[in-house]
């Protein structure tokens, strides 16, 4: 008689596991959405995202705005950043300083050199003075329910906002990118969210 061979089962992911697993299929899906967004579309998303961002900044009387170069067909609000510097609002841009710390800000108006980064992201010069805005501009893949943000994983903007005291923090996002997902313990609530929709 034959002895049984043992087959190994491997273990059921725990629930952080779980949570990050599904995490990754969202993002893998919302990316193939917003690349699928029309140009049209995509063009009449970002006035309307830009336009509820300068609704958002004045009513919140912000003076310094950390803002964002768009990558992977993020909502191009360069429009809103030309309106908001002639206000006289102080524009920033992030900056990866490691890839385990939080951002950087760096001063940064319509019309200055930026260079790539290590990441093809456009950023600052390193000579460019190092700010602390008093709100940040957050592109989002997705949020759900209780304004956490899906991102693309590197956890770079919940480190930023870990620190004390944290500026505001306002996420953009496409309507469809209202998602379900559980929180993490690494993720950080969003102070507001600005959509494409009603």
């Amino acid at each position: 008689m034959n002895p049984s061979i043992a087959r190994d089962t491997p273990p059921s992911p725990t629930r952080e596991e779980a949570a990050a697993l599904h995490k990754q299929r969202l993002r893998t899906e919302l990316l193939a959405r917003r690349k699928a967004l029309g140009e049209q579309d995509k063009v009449a998303a970002d006035a309307l995202i830009g336009q509820r961002v300068l609704d958002w900044c004045a009513t919140h009387a912000i003076h310094s705005l950390a803002v964002y170069q768009p990558i992977r067909r993020e909502p191009d609000l360069s429009a809103a950043y030309n309106a908001l510097a002639a206000r006289g609002v102080h524009l920033s841009l992030p900056v990866v300083v490691d890839k385990n710390s939080a951002l950087e800000f760096r001063a940064w108006q319509p019309g200055d050199a930026l260079e790539k980064d290590g990441m093809g992201t456009l950023i600052p010069p390193s000579g460019a003075a190092v700010v602390r805005p008093q709100a940040l501009l957050i592109p989002c893949l997705g949020v759900n329910a209780a304004g956490c943000r899906l991102g693309y994983g590197g956890g770079f903007y919940d480190r930023t906002l870990a620190a004390s005291p944290r500026p505001l923090a306002v996420g953009v996002c496409h309507g469809f990118g209202r998602v379900q997902f559980e929180a993490q313990a690494h993720d950080i609530p969003l102070d507001s969210l600005i959509f494409d929709d009603v």
